[in-house]
């Protein structure tokens, strides 16, 4: 550390940014944490012990020099800090807010058992909005065009973690999206009390003055033909996530008042972004809202229902606590905006004759299962009845293959999950040739959901980096990205 002081946590306490007050942030849809002061983020930056084995790196899906970042945030120097950030993500605003940071990097700090994590997630997301704020870009300057070109079909995470990358070697990336917006489920599904829509739109621009072109409201497959991409670009990232709601195979899903995740919150989105078409005013108020499911996704269901009045929500896992797959964050969040969870209960049908009055579940035991987590067995003569008047299902997404991938040869799994091999394209040597993230056919490249099926935000952005640096070798280009070579990547 800067000063000496390695054993500085045990003077300063864990302190993450200021809160707004439940009872005020549950009446809109502004983001809930602010930021930092710079000596605050200073402080907190210099909590970190610098450990020799860096667990927070390891635990990070994308690697990130978290201690050399932390030290450098300490000792003031903003752009540098900002700087190394990129060299491993290109999204570092937007994980920092959406990463389950309480799983992964910080869960895995050192000072987690004990004096409290590093605020690792809170810091990533201040030096970025900070140094944007006080005009730091990507350095492009050392940059020379290669003459090729690469389409990307998908403007969510992996496709924007991809053109950033391509064109820092000089590549021209021409993103095409179906949406008016880039960002995908970052703008349509991800609620803004999570990630503020101000924050993709100042990625768009800075993508934009790096050169990255997007072609939005174009449906690949309808509004041009695939084969129209193999022609005019060298190669070809797809990358259009994992939309298709995974079916609960629960009786009664067709009354009304049942209502899928997914298109719940997207009707939300375009509600509050005023993007057509023009989504109805849901109105929950007076209403019991049930949600049924453990992730992120039911997370923000449940807390998008307390902001549109519902008299009670309550959320519905079949495992126990421990065993949920969405962020303790996101858990103790709705808890504080009074979601009531039940845990261990299987739903079993919806209850109803034209209009959802409630759903009977029945209680689990987890026993061991022969993939190494615990699976929930209903236990006999334990059905109840939950009442409600409206249910919301978020039991999960897989993505759903277009039509023009069969036809063009690019294999796909059963799930629909397009066929490739996970690999770290810097060091991987290839199967026969093949390289990472490539799929079957030699010019066609995909990742995030749509290879991993519906995942983390941090993974995408992971497989659009990683498939970026395959294509470059792909295209025989071998220089380094200068500005991430300067920064030690």
């Amino acid at each position: 550390m800067s000063d000496g002081k390695l054993f500085r946590f045990l003077e300063v306490p864990r302190a993450p940014p200021r809160e707004v007050p439940v009872a005020v942030r549950v009446l809109g849809y502004g983001e809930i944490q602010g930021g930092f002061e710079p000596a605050a983020a200073a402080e907190q930056a210099g909590r970190c012990l610098d450990c020799g084995n860096p667990y927070c790196e390891w635990q990070c899906p994308v690697h990130n020099d978290i201690p050399n970042w932390l030290q450098l945030v300490e000792a003031g120097r903003l752009f540098d800090a900002a700087t190394l950030m990129h060299a491993t993500n290109p999204l570092p605003e937007i994980c920092g807010r959406v990463c389950p940071q309480d799983r992964l990097c910080e869960g895995a700090c050192t000072l987690q058992d004990g004096f409290g994590a590093v605020t690792i997630g809170s810091i990533e997301r201040w030096v970025v909005d900070e140094a944007f704020r006080q005009g730091w870009r990507p350095d492009l300057s050392a940059v020379r065009p290669s003459g090729h070109r690469v389409a990307i079909v998908g403007a969510g995470p992996a496709g924007l973690a991809c053109a950033d990358r391509l064109v820092r070697a000089g590549v021209a990336a021409h993103v095409f999206d179906r949406h008016e917006e880039i960002g995908g489920l970052l703008t349509f599904g991800i609620p803004p009390f999570k990630l503020d829509k101000d924050v993709v739109r100042t990625r768009r621009a800075v993508l934009e003055a790096m050169g990255v072109r997007f072609h939005l409201g174009v449906d690949i497959g309808v509004d041009m033909a695939f084969e129209q991409l193999l022609d005019d670009y060298d190669a070809v990232f797809i990358a259009t996530g994992a939309y298709a709601a995974v079916d609960g195979a629960l009786p009664g899903t067709a009354l009304a008042g049942v209502h899928a995740a997914l298109p719940f919150l997207v009707a939300q989105a375009r509600r509050q972004l005023g993007s057509p078409p023009a989504a109805p005013q849901r109105d929950f108020a007076g209403q019991r809202v049930v949600v049924l499911g453990g992730g992120d996704t039911a997370m923000d269901c449940n807390r998008t229902a307390i902001r549109l009045g519902a008299a009670s929500v309550t959320c519905v896992y079949r495992r126990d606590e421990a065993n949920m797959p969405g962020s303790r964050r996101e858990v103790g969040y709705s808890r504080d905006e009074g979601v009531r969870f039940l845990f261990n209960r299987q739903p079993l049908r919806l209850l109803g004759e034209d209009r959802v009055t409630g759903v009977e579940l029945a209680q689990t035991a987890l026993v061991a299962g022969g993939d190494g987590r615990s699976r929930p067995e209903i236990v006999p003569g334990s059905t109840q009845v939950l009442e409600a008047d409206a249910v919301i299902l978020a039991f999960g997404f897989r993505p759903e293959p277009p039509a023009w991938c069969a036809a063009h040869g690019i294999a796909c799994e059963t799930d629909g999950r397009v066929r490739v091999r996970i690999a770290d394209a810097a060091t991987d040597a290839g199967d026969a040739g093949r390289l990472p993230f490539q799929s079957s056919h030699p010019r066609v490249f995909a990742g995030g959901d749509m290879v991993r099926g519906a995942d983390l935000v941090v993974r995408a952005v992971h497989d659009g980096r990683e498939a970026a640096a395959a294509i470059v070798r792909a295209l025989g280009l071998h220089a380094p990205v200068p500005e991430l070579a300067a920064a030690g990547a």
